[in-house]
């Protein structure tokens, strides 16, 4: 590691696959549309984009060169102009190790290191194609300069008797803090995810691209057949489809997935998991912003949820570090004790204030606003069996009850709590001095019913993340502003 390295010749394959993946839509037009003359133009075209794709992949390689030296990860790079990144582990916040499927064909992994300074959300430095045992070197030597570091930090209060000690007592609690995700349970989060949402929009965006090409008239002619042929089998028919979607969808999270594991490592969480493409994300605990508790409409009567990490790291282009699952699904009952075990500092609340019994009116007519027009569409043009869509007035009014019970909030020392509800239930729990910004807003239908909106907006890796509860009480809302007011007034004072 102390001799200048170039990545392995496979980061040359990878950088081209990434392009290609980022561009699919434009090659695609380009291949597959336009006039039939023009096919020759339109291939010479992609042949030379290729070319000078491979040859940029190439070069790229060729120029950086990577090592260890003076404590320092250095990395130099460009092919017209040269790049210097001279990063000393000292700066190093975490170290996140993936295997993407071309990586673990070839036995490498990928390396990406995150330092303070990094404010846009991208890594400071990533390594695409990295041998193990160099990754191991790399991690190994980052430890190392962590240990010496806190060990300083001991002896500087003339406590370094008792550091060997310390660490032989974290090494002790971090051996036994671990969550893995056991695969009935993974099956069951896959089964109630609602992934087939995402498979039908991938299949209709993915279709939406090839509008020229598909021969919509042989189609419409055929399903005008089909149709003929009987109301039961057209039912069984998209019956078969959507369980088609819902398998690929359950599978699809599988794979993703697949051994979930939670270390809780000294003063970092050590997330991993994926069968295909393994990734492996390490979160330091101090810029965790915020903890989202998030229970379906499936999962919350069987008494299951999902727990995010509001991370103020991470890349807006990264969903994985957007939003950072804690535990995929975890019983309820579970719940406060894992949170207490893994994220210290923050702890669930049972005891909820609820909202005033005279808002419920207006979430009502807010539901109302939105269902209002499906009737009126629907009555219009299905008349007159189009009319019993005015039975969805009813439905809407127990909806929009379930929406009102839900919303609640807490405050316990330092720490307050939101729960709301939009189609799933969700639970923020925010610390104060994490809060960036809390907003109360009212409108004028609010003042004369003297209810309030309130926000309270945390960072994250995509950006701001805000946990909203409408039309609570307006004194309510005043108390929850003073408690966040007095921490900003210590603020300026000290």
């Amino acid at each position: 590691m102390f001799e200048p390295k170039r990545l392995h010749p496979v980061a040359v394959l990878s950088s081209i696959l990434q392009t290609l993946k980022e561009a699919i839509i434009p090659l695609i037009v380009l291949l597959f549309l336009g006039s039939s003359s023009g096919k020759s133009i339109q291939f010479i075209i992609f042949g030379v984009i290729c070319f000078f794709l491979i040859i940029r992949s190439f070069l790229s390689w060729l120029k950086l060169t990577y090592w260890v030296e003076d404590g320092e990860l250095r990395i130099e790079s460009g092919v017209f102009i040269r790049k210097k990144r001279y990063i000393r582990f000292e700066r190093i916040h975490s170290i996140d190790v993936s295997e993407g499927i071309v990586q673990r064909i070839f036995g490498l992994v990928q390396l990406k290191v995150e330092t303070a300074g990094a404010n846009d959300g991208k890594p400071e430095a990533e390594l695409t194609a990295i041998t193990k045992q160099e990754s191991n070197e790399i991690v190994a030597i980052f430890n190392e300069v962590k240990a010496r570091k806190k060990k300083l930090d001991f002896e500087r209060v003339n406590e370094a008797d008792a550091f060997e000690e310390l660490i032989k007592e974290e090494e002790m609690d971090s051996a036994s803090i671990v969550f893995k995700q056991t695969f009935p349970q993974l099956f069951l989060m896959a089964a109630t995810s609602g992934g087939i949402g995402v498979v039908l929009s991938g299949a209709v965006a993915f279709l939406a691209q090839f509008d020229e090409l598909i021969p919509f008239k042989k189609i419409s002619a055929e399903a005008e057949r089909f149709i003929q042929s009987g109301v039961l089998l057209i039912i069984l028919t998209v019956l078969l489809l959507f369980i088609l979607a819902y398998l690929i969808a359950t599978a699809r999270i599988v794979f993703i997935y697949a051994y979930f594991t939670v270390r809780k490592v000294e003063e970092e969480l050590i997330i991993s998991r994926g069968l295909l493409e393994k990734r492996q994300l390490t979160i330091p605990l101090k810029k965790i912003q915020g903890i989202r508790i998030s229970e379906n409409l499936i999962r919350q009567p069987l008494g299951y949820a999902s727990v995010y990490l509001e991370y103020a790291g991470g890349s807006a282009l990264d969903k994985d570090t957007v939003n950072v699952l804690l535990f995929p699904l975890v019983n309820k009952e579970q719940l406060k004790e894992k949170i207490n075990q893994f994220v210290p500092g923050y702890e669930l609340q049972t005891g909820m204030k609820g909202l005033p019994k005279r808002s419920y009116i207006r979430y009502f007519i807010r539901q109302l606003f939105i269902i209002i027009p499906v009737i009126a569409f629907i009555s219009w043009f299905i008349w007159p069996w189009g009319l019993t869509s005015f039975t969805l007035i009813p439905i809407t009014a127990i909806w929009a009850y379930l929406i009102f019970r839900e919303g609640g909030w807490n405050i316990s020392g330092n720490q307050l709590q939101l729960r709301t509800r939009v189609v799933s239930k969700h639970t923020y729990i925010f610390q104060k001095n994490r809060l960036q910004v809390f907003d109360r807003r009212v409108s004028y239908f609010q003042r004369r019913r003297q209810l309030c909106t309130i926000a309270a907006t945390v960072k994250s890796g995509a950006g701001p993340r805000e946990g909203k509860l409408i039309d609570l009480e307006q004194k309510d809302a005043e108390f929850i502003n003073d408690w966040f007011s007095y921490s900003e007034s210590k603020k300026s004072e000290g």
